[in-house]
């Protein structure tokens, strides 16, 4: 099941950003192809920079990696509620907030990459677990439909924009 199957009913169109940039792959290779090419780029950038900002105001690198983190774990209990039936209304998130108050600069790089490894491995997992008929589930986010499987590809081509942000203006 690839990318080109999902129908516009599935998520908001705010997300076809991401969703255009999650590549033509299924949602196992993608996720895990994704996840792997997002830690050697990480892991090879200077530790000199993991702190920077290319301007006041936005986030470091190390923030960046706690957004991705962060965001996926987000939109993965949104997929394994939709999955599972449950009827809530989720809201939308501050990711601003969570940033602020994070303190990814005060922790190692090893330590967020161990966290992001665990937390990709863990929505492998549970995305390989969910039958066709969970991953077109549509469950209701942000006040827009959604369903797992849109998840799966906003969490790829999501984090291939922070990527692409931080090789054009950090680097």
């Amino acid at each position: 099941m690839t990318k080109e199957d999902l129908s516009i009913n599935e998520y908001n169109p705010y997300y076809q950003q991401y969703i255009q940039k999650a590549g033509d792959v299924s949602i196992s290779v993608g996720l895990k192809d994704n996840g792997d090419a997002t830690v050697l780029f990480l892991e090879s950038i200077p530790e000199e920079k993991l702190e920077s900002r290319y301007q006041e105001g936005k986030w470091t690198i190390k923030e960046i990696i706690q957004h991705l983190i962060d965001t996926e774990r987000v939109f993965a209990y949104r997929a394994l509620c939709i999955a599972r039936k449950d009827k809530t209304l989720f809201p939308g998130y501050d990711q601003d907030a969570y940033v602020v108050s994070c303190e990814a600069n005060k922790r190692s790089m090893s330590s967020l990459m161990n966290e992001y490894k665990t937390v990709r491995l863990a929505s492998i997992i549970m995305f390989e677990s969910f039958s066709y008929g969970m991953l077109t589930r549509i469950g209701v986010a942000s006040n827009s439909h959604l369903s797992p499987r849109a998840v799966a590809f906003i969490t790829i081509g999501h984090e291939n924009h922070h990527c692409e942000i931080i090789k054009e203006r950090y680097l």
